[in-house]
């Protein structure tokens, strides 16, 4: 019993060092973004997608690249935009020609198959494309004239949206939001960061970064994470924090039951609970504690609140409800 317990802990050991190592690395070109850093390995680490959201030129495509760069897994960018069609997103059947000369149907992949695929502006597709990406995210396979497709492991999904210019795009339905795992949020940059952002990108050459881990390994990793037990109380905490999201729960909040239309679904738990193990892996526990679960609370449930019109009107953001359900939600 000792044995395999020791043998679990050098377990979670490593898969420490490859997480540190793998924020180390991306540092090299990623300026400032701890936070969302951290969140976008989570959500790899997990088996989860993440949804990116911030103005154009922040580095959200550099670090996308940079992450596949150093796992070594192959890369795929897709430029939405309202005359993308989903056989230009997953693929098509086209004629060939066979060994004996006839003509046969060949399937032809699209750039869906990769291992890392960032979905730039996803909001600027029309619904039948993005519903296109949203077998892929779930079922990790596409479907083309009645034929399934499995796609490569592992497949991950950043998807970039901009927040202030939303002429021309087509906002992401709920159904769509709530296959992310996290919605991150990127922020402008400060002086000094801008400075450092400089000195780095108009020199003749850009950081070096190294293949530190293959990508390939990611599977073992985040079985890893999937071991982590968790409390019955904790469980219950994660439940209560999505509950209290609901306008009509009797956990509900006051901010909530005013401003919320239609508060999280389980997969809001299931965030909570797989970003609260990681969370613990890091912080060298082997248990999820209630402060796990806060800490990935805004970017577990802030895509999956829905405002009413009071809370439209009022200039509410889903942040502030949560900040109140955590305040006044007890241990």
């Amino acid at each position: 019993m000792d044995t395999v317990l020791e043998e679990k802990k050098e377990e979670l050991r490593e898969f420490r060092e490859t997480f540190h190592r793998l924020h180390e690395e991306i540092s090299k070109r990623i300026v400032g973004m701890t936070e969302i850093v951290d969140g976008v390995l989570t959500c790899l680490l997990a088996g989860g997608h993440v949804l990116l959201e911030g103005v154009p030129g922040l580095g959200k495509t550099l670090l996308v690249r940079t992450l596949a760069e150093v796992l070594h897994l192959e890369f795929s960018r897709i430029q939405f935009t309202p005359d993308l069609m989903p056989a230009d997103l997953i693929g098509t059947n086209i004629v060939a020609e066979d060994e004996r000369g006839g003509r046969v149907f060949e399937f032809q992949p699209g750039p869906v198959f990769a291992n890392i695929i960032l979905a730039d502006e996803i909001n600027r597709a029309t619904p039948k494309t993005q519903s296109a990406l949203l077998e892929a995210m779930q079922e990790t396979s596409v479907t083309v004239a009645g034929v399934t497709h499995v796609l490569d492991a592992p497949f991950f999904v950043l998807a970039t949206q901009n927040p202030l210019e939303m002429e021309g795009t087509y906002p992401l339905p709920e159904a769509q939001l709530d296959r992310f795992l996290f919605k991150l949020q990127v922020r402008y940059p400060s002086a000094g960061e801008v400075a450092t952002i400089l000195e780095r990108t108009t020199r003749r050459e850009m950081p070096a970064v190294e293949r530190i881990y293959e990508g390939t390994q990611v599977n073992k990793l985040r079985g890893l994470a999937r071991d982590i037990p968790i409390a019955e109380p904790v469980q219950n905490y994660a439940i209560r924090m999505v509950l209290a999201t609901h306008p009509d729960n009797d956990n509900a909040t006051e901010l909530a039951t005013r401003f919320v239309r239609y508060g999280a679904s389980p997969r809001g738990a299931q965030a909570l609970i797989l970003g609260g193990k990681i969370k613990a892996i890091l912080d060298e526990r082997y248990n999820v504690s209630h402060d796990d679960v806060r800490a990935v609370a805004h970017q577990s449930l802030r895509h999956r609140l829905i405002l009413n019109f009071e809370g439209e009107a009022e200039g509410i953001s889903t942040d502030e409800i949560l900040d109140d359900i955590i305040k006044r939600l007890k241990d």
